[in-house]
């Protein structure tokens, strides 16, 4: 059998009025049962361990939301001068027209998690930028 596919059954003694909420949580988060719920919540710790740890050198991806004003005078040309300063870091951006005013640019990120987050903060800093987030994953390889 292989390792991913082996289950360990464990029992934890959680206040009853957190389980309550918790079920409200699976609920509206539509999971089909706790375990599914518990395995991602761990997951989700184990990815921010991933990031912290990406100090010692461990490669981490994520994306760099940002939503800007395209009329404000030269900020396109900051974006691109930005993300050609971290050639090794921008693996890849979607650009998206919103409306007459507004675009969402999307780039997917690797690299060491100081890097990834300099790199929003150039950007999150730029005068036009009105909002701009780092959302950090995994690249998967450590997580069953």
């Amino acid at each position: 059998m292989k390792e991913e596919s082996r289950l360990t059954r464990f029992g934890v003694s959680i206040p009853t009025a957190l389980i309550v909420a918790f079920d409200r949580l699976i609920k509206e988060r539509q999971y089909r049962n706790r375990s599914e719920a518990i395995r991602d919540l761990i997951r989700e710790k184990l990815v921010e361990q991933e990031w912290a740890d990406s100090v010692r050198g461990k490669e981490v991806i994520g994306t760099i939301t940002y939503v800007y004003d395209h009329h404000k005078r030269e900020l396109v040309n900051e974006i691109l001068d930005i993300q050609h300063c971290f050639p090794e870091s921008v693996v890849a951006s979607q650009h998206v027209h919103l409306d007459h005013h507004n675009c969402l640019e999307v780039a997917i990120v690797r690299g060491r998690a100081a890097a990834l987050k300099d790199l929003a903060d150039k950007l999150r800093a730029l005068k036009g930028v009105k909002h701009c987030q780092l959302t950090m994953t995994t690249t998967g390889a450590d997580l069953r």
